[in-house]
């Protein structure tokens, strides 16, 4: 086993075939289905602008976590090896996608707004600090073609 290699499955089965198929742009539900084995299934449609279903998850939004997920995975990473105690750390993740005349669109920019408590007020500046450290090393922010900004705030316990 190569253990710097992961590999990742997951399938996608769409659901929302309403009996004509996609014979018509409105005859079609956008609804779908991500299954990861041992893992409740995700309920996934488009933006609710896309036609989608407003009570599922759609892709911009799960982007958008996987990007705020990894980000505070690689923080908590990277505040352990800096020896700075973490307690509480929240994240109000924003993103803009813009639309291009030919119907494609892409992300322009993701702002990370991690609010994180150390234990150690002594750390607040350092603690500020690793943000930067942990995009570094982030799997996901690396893989993306935007960019992605801070604007921690760090408070003490």
């Amino acid at each position: 086993m190569n253990i710097s290699e992961h590999r990742y499955a997951l399938a996608v089965q769409w659901t929302g075939n309403l009996g004509a198929g996609t014979s018509s742009y409105r005859g079609y539900s956008r609804d779908h289905d991500v299954i990861i084995p041992g893992l409740p299934v995700l309920k996934g449609s488009a933006d609710s602008t896309f036609h989608g279903d407003k009570e599922r998850y759609n892709p911009e939004q799960l982007l958008l976590a996987a990007l705020a997920q990894c980000h505070m995975l690689s923080y908590l990473h990277v505040a352990v090896k800096h020896g700075v105690v973490v307690t509480d750390y929240r994240d109000e993740a924003s993103g803009l996608l813009r639309l291009n005349r030919d119907g494609s669109g892409q992300f322009q920019k993701v702002t990370l707004r991690p609010r994180v408590t150390v234990a150690d007020a002594g750390q607040a500046e350092l603690a500020g600090r690793l943000h930067h450290e942990a995009n570094r090393v982030c799997f996901i922010a690396r893989s993306v073609n935007f960019p992605v900004d801070h604007e921690p705030v760090t408070v003490a316990a």
